[in-house]
């Protein structure tokens, strides 16, 4: 997961706006995109020790392409722990592919947070809400081969609903 904000906010308006950081005591003159400066961005940077702040002038937390890469690019990958029957890499070096919750759309974390009943303030924003689903799904137990067992079981014997128009269609 990197932790990104992507999804498109027609209110925002990220297109006119200037990158939101300093860097090294100079303000960002390149154009903002979609990526935002989430409180866990700004965690990672101080542990990094980039010499990156927001500026606080600015009402909108959009940051360049540039920036966006160069904190990625300093991120500590998580390493999978060996799986139940010890199949894992020889070295450990397997990665776990995290979900990045702040590219899905609002709507979806609040059906995520409803139907777990997560416990959150009302009027939390994207970021907020996103990092409590993320948080709260790294606590889902999950059995690989189980999990991976039964999606390629379900995936056999049921065809999706998309399935079934299509076939419905060519047979009308």
């Amino acid at each position: 997961m990197n932790g990104f904000s992507t999804e498109e906010d027609s209110r925002s308006g990220g297109h006119d706006q200037i990158c939101c950081l300093i860097e090294s005591g100079d303000r960002c003159t390149r154009p903002a995109g979609n990526a935002s400066y989430s409180k866990r961005i700004q965690k990672t940077v101080q542990q990094r020790k980039l010499r990156l702040t927001r500026d606080d002038s600015v009402n909108h937390i959009y940051i360049c392409e540039h920036h966006k890469n160069m904190i990625q690019s300093v991120r500590i990958k998580r390493k999978r722990k060996d799986s139940e029957d010890g199949s894992g890499s020889p070295d450990g070096e397997d990665e776990i592919q995290e979900i990045d919750f702040f590219q899905m759309p609002v709507n979806t974390l609040r059906r995520y947070k409803r139907h777990f009943k997560l416990p959150a303030r009302p009027g939390m924003n994207k970021a907020q809400l996103a990092d409590t689903v993320a948080r709260h799904f790294k606590t889902i137990p999950v059995v690989e081969k189980e999990a991976l067992t039964f999606f390629i079981y379900m995936a056999k014997s049921f065809k999706s609903r998309f399935d079934q128009k299509h076939i419905d269609s060519m047979t009308s």
